[in-house]
């Protein structure tokens, strides 16, 4: 039967909504369901003309009748249906007008969490209508629509602005291409200016009021998509506008040309093949320079007096991001591309041995490590805000990190670990690919897998799928053939037990769980879920325990770990105890009589004539000592009025205790009354490298002194400043510095090298508190040190102890700087037990200390020659090089610094080249920042040509940096060398001011450009300059 005959007429239809009262829920819903059947019988063309006419007339009638949320739902029909293109007959896009208009009619609506007022919901559905690309054939109906909307005059202009575009762009096919995109990427460009101009300080000009900022970016994706798509059509308008960034680009980049709006353009540009490769090279390259611009115009007060503030690229790519988030899905993926495009090619590199030869990950120096670093943050913002590339975004991270095993994955884990803190409830939807690259872990470096273990922990924390999937992989891992598969297993379950507590385990300030969200809800410590982790923890340490039969490197790993464990699950410490001490009890002799008290013979083993460490005693040892101490601190700290509520658990602990700290008192006695030739090293032993005895007493050695170094340590702790307790680590240290003297005289012997200095046993925390106890103060106590300590030192042709408190300290500063620039202020608070500073409190403690190293270096010259101490005077001009860099240019305390310095070159005069180098240099790098060094050279080369005069003649005037008296050859290169970097950084600011005039040229005429540089004279007071001219 025709489906024109099974239709009703329009009088039934009337009937149906005369018949559905508004003001009842079912009448509401019945004449919804009405509209939105015939909406789209209407645009079917199934209906004749008049009838389908008569139906929309019918519903205009009845529009106003309908409840707030169904002039909503019907609006949102007619917006999805104009996007997929189903509106082709435009008969229903009468009622359209009537629909919005009775919608803006309406006080308040649901939208997302909140509500809007109708006019707002109109606003919103407006500006989703125009920024969705419209199908040809209802072009023209909409307009007409539009033509029946009450618009505003921000809406009209917001409606005006894409079809301009379009139709700019369809008149650039007969000419005028350059300027046609220029002015198009130059509204855009005005607009953001303005916009951000007004988010700084308010609506600056009433009267000419920008754009709101979510109808701008939607026209700015709209107007994006006009151009992508006349560039697919018109190749010619492609090559145009990719040469106006070229030209730039060669002219070393006018980042003044660039903005949001273009960064988005050129990657939706990028999305056309055969532009991709050249749209990313473009953009890498203007990266890497900007950042190098940067790096240059911060190092140099004289071109950031000549140049305006930097304009960064790297934060028109972050703004691209966030902005792509109104809808620009044709950016997302070009933002996806240039991330991992500046990872891949700016991320640290493999150096010699498989050592990476960028420094610190978290922190990004140089401009390669910036650039790898903005791409790791376009690739955190984008997975945050776009659901539809976060699975292809974490694919392609885990790819790269089971893939590049050869190379360093360091900056893919820190987005990994980024991403899972930032959104780990999100990540768990795509759980199975984290699961897969489970597979993968016996086969990935140590470090790439302590990464991606560290990463997950939050994720195991919820997810039981993911943490059994976990356990079955490391399982197997642990019966590797492969080593490494085996240590990455031990890496792996003690994460584990680290990050799952048990309840009940002793709180410590020190072992606070190191990952955390606050998107996670799960509490991990309740009572059922503690009982859970208690047995699973259990469970690996059953695992674990089969490693102490395994190689030396695994039990290595072992020992390393349980001491951080037990401060995490104290509530394992019978378990982790118990082990240790069964351990032990297979290398510790029990006779008490016999020496030496440790067997060093099971320690080691044989393959042919091959000798290997099987059993690192020294760091068993080490570990069992630390977590004894920890241990029995806490529970002291716990439990200052014990009871005997649990007298077996309390039985048990002594148990073990008493037993180690009777095995560790017996080894103190005996190790003391040792002999090296107890253990087969005296001076007549070999310890070359070249023969199995060699390699056999090497290992003894390492294993003996670690040995002595875990019992001073341990002792010292113990002793309580007790006197006769001291004396026997005296007696330990002469032990131990016996020995390393030996080695340290058998290792400059034969064609082999024969000893390589162990790694000390010593902890932080131990050297730190004896430090203290040793100068009470650090910092200054190296200028109180008795004479007859210093004058022990000389004699022992060793450093005094002065000199070793002041390179301790360079270290501490240089570390600290280099590594963990942020906690800098924190590092002399503490000195000064200042727990919250302030900035202005911490420039005056950096310069207090700065004086107090003045001061110091001031008693070294004031002594003359005789008394001068070279070294000492080095480390302290090292220190206030280290220091003066925490002091803004622009502070008092610079200025000061600065004088001092030039006080100090034009007075002091010694025999030593090194000293004058460095106190030069300091000058170098104070001056660039405060002002033009040309001044200050000019005095410089001033000098040295008083002394060394003409080629053809020498004479000596008088000069007014005293340095140059005596070392002028020397000195003359650092100066040269400084010369050098001010003409390159004056022909780099020549390149730079052709760049941004070369925009401004107007026909053929040509502007001078003349850079001035000028200088005071430091005596008469005369005024000089000398100027460099080019022609552009």
């Amino acid at each position: 039967m025709p489906v024109c005959a099974l239709r009703p007429p329009p009088q039934r239809l009337c009937s149906v909504v005369l018949g559905s009262p508004p003001s009842t829920t079912e009448g509401s819903n019945r004449r919804l369901l009405v509209y939105q059947h015939c909406i789209p019988l209407c645009e079917s063309g199934d209906l004749q003309t008049e009838v389908a006419a008569d139906i929309i007339g019918l519903l205009m009638l009845e529009t106003r009748t309908l409840s707030g949320p169904s002039l909503a739902q019907l609006a949102s029909l007619f917006v999805d249906a104009i996007k997929v293109g189903k509106m082709g007959s435009g008969k229903s896009l009468e009622l359209f007008p009537t629909v919005l208009t009775a919608l803006a009619a309406c006080e308040a609506l649901s939208y997302g969490k909140g509500e809007l007022s109708g006019e707002e919901y109109k606003k919103q559905l407006i500006n989703s209508l125009c920024s969705s690309r419209w199908d040809p054939q209802c072009v023209i109906h909409l307009t007409t629509m539009f033509r029946d909307v009450p618009l505003s005059s921000e809406e009209l202009q917001f409606l005006e602005i894409p079809p301009l575009v379009y139709q700019l762009l369809l008149l650039s096919a007969k000419g005028c291409k350059k300027q046609v995109l220029d002015g198009i990427i130059g509204y855009f460009k005005d607009q953001d200016v303005r916009q951000e101009e007004e988010q700084k300080h308010g609506d600056l000009d009433l009267e000419v009021q920008s754009i709101p900022q979510d109808q701008l970016r939607h026209v700015e994706g709209t107007a994006i998509l006009h151009i992508v798509f006349a560039i697919r059509l018109d190749h010619e308008l492609g090559r145009e506008f990719l040469k106006t960034f070229k030209v730039i680009h060669n002219l070393i980049m006018s980042y003044s040309d660039l903005c949001p709006f273009s960064v988005a353009l050129l990657l939706s540009v990028a999305r056309i093949q055969r532009y991709e490769e050249q749209v990313f090279d473009l953009l890498k390259g203007a990266i890497i320079k900007s950042f190098k611009d940067e790096q240059l115009q911060q190092g140099s007060k004289f071109l950031q007096d000549l140049l305006p503030k930097h304009c960064s690229v790297a934060q028109m790519i972050l703004d691209t991001v966030k902005n792509s988030v109104f809808g620009w899905d044709h950016v997302t993926q070009g933002l996806v591309q240039l991330g991992f495009f500046l990872m891949d090619t700016f991320g640290p590199k493999p150096g010699p041995f498989g050592k990476t030869t960028d420094g610190s990950a978290t922190i990004a120096r140089t401009p390669t490590q910036q650039s790898c670093k903005l791409g790791g943050q376009m690739l955190l913002q984008g997975f945050k805000i776009h659901e539809p590339i976060r699975g292809e975004i974490l694919e392609q991270v885990l790819n790269r990190l089971v893939t590049k095993t050869a190379s360093p994955v360091s900056h893919y884990l820190d987005l990994f670990s980024d991403i899972v803190i930032s959104a780990p409830m999100i990540l768990l939807e795509s759980s199975s690919k984290v699961t897969e690259t489970f597979d993968h872990l016996s086969y990935l470096p140590l470090a790439t897998v302590q990464g991606l273990l560290k990463a997950v922990q939050p994720l195991l924390k919820v997810s039981m799928s993911l943490k059994d999937a976990l356990i079955l992989v490391l399982r197997k891992a642990m019966f590797s053939s492969q080593l490494d598969g085996r240590k990455s297993a031990v890496t792996g379950f003690l994460l584990l037990l680290k990050n799952f507590k048990v309840l009940g385990s002793l709180a410590s300030s020190q072992c606070s769980q190191a990952v955390s969200s606050s998107q996670i809800q799960v509490d991990v410590h309740s009572r059922f879920n503690s009982a859970a982790n208690e047995a699973f923890c259990l469970e690996i340490l059953s695992s674990l325990r089969r490693c102490l039969g395994q190689q030396a490197d695994v039990r290595l790993m072992l020992y390393e770990g349980f001491y951080d464990v037990l401060r995490r699950n104290s509530q394992l410490a019978s378990s982790i105890m118990q082990t240790l001490l069964s351990q032990l009890r297979r290398y510790y002799e029990p006779e008490q009589d016999l020496l030496p008290p440790v067997k060093l013979e099971p320690c080691i083993t044989a393959h042919g004539d091959q000798v290997y460490l099987q059993e690192p005693l020294a760091h068993l040892v080490s570990c069992t000592v630390h977590c004894l101490l920890w241990l029995q601190n806490m529970r002291r700290s716990a439990n200052p009025n014990a009871d005997d509520s649990d007298e077996d658990e309390e039985e048990e602990e002594e148990g073990y205790q008493s037993e180690l700290q009777t095995i560790l008192e017996s080894m103190t006695r005996r190790m003391i009354k040792c002999e090296l030739e107890d253990f087969e090293l005296d001076k007549s032993a070999e310890f070359s490298l070249g023969s199995s005895v060699g390699v056999k007493n090497n290992i003894y050695a390492v294993l003996v002194m670690g040995v002595y170094e875990v019992l001073i340590e341990y002792n010292f702790i113990k002793a309580n400043y007790s006197k006769s307790c001291f004396e026997e680590l005296m007696q330990l240290f002469n032990c131990y510095h016996k020995l390393s003297e030996i080695l340290k005289e058998k290792s400059g012997k034969g064609r082999v090298p024969s000893h390589k200095t162990p790694r000390s046993l010593l902890s932080m925390g131990f050297i730190s508190t004896l430090l203290t106890v040793l100068f009470s103060v650090l910092m200054w106590r190296y200028t109180n040190i008795p004479s007859v300590v210093e004058e022990a030192g000389k004699k022992e042709k060793r450093s005094s102890l002065s000199l070793l408190c002041l390179e301790g300290l360079l270290r501490i500063f240089t570390t600290c700087q280099q590594r963990y620039p942020d906690k800098m202020a924190q590092l002399l608070s503490n000195m000064e037990d200042d727990p919250e500073p302030d900035d202005g409190s911490v420039t005056e403690m950096n310069f207090f200390y700065i004086r107090q190293f003045q001061r110091a270096l001031f008693t070294q010259l004031s002594g003359g020659e005789e008394e001068f101490n070279s070294k000492e005077a080095q480390l302290l001009v090292s220190i206030l090089s280290v220091l003066s860099r925490q002091l803004k240019p622009s502070s008092k305390q610079f200025v000061q610094m600065i004088t001092w310095t030039v006080k100090i070159c034009k007075e002091t005069s010694f025999e030593d080249p090194a000293f004058s180098k460095g106190l030069l240099s300091l000058l170098f790098n104070l001056h660039i920042l405060y002002k033009s060094p040309v001044g200050l050279l000019l005095e410089l080369c001033q000098d040295i040509h008083s002394q060394l005069g003409d080629i053809d003649q020498v004479h000596t005037t008088a000069v007014w940096y005293q340095l140059f008296t005596l070392h002028s050859y020397t000195l003359n290169l650092l100066v040269l060398s400084q010369v050098d970097r001010v003409l390159d950084e004056v022909d780099w600011l020549i390149a730079r001011k052709k760049s941004q005039t070369a925009s401004d040229k107007s026909g053929s005429g040509k502007k001078p450009l003349t850079l001035t540089l000028t200088w005071i004279n430091g005596e008469s007071g005369e005024e000089g300059c000398f100027s460099v001219s080019e022609r552009l």
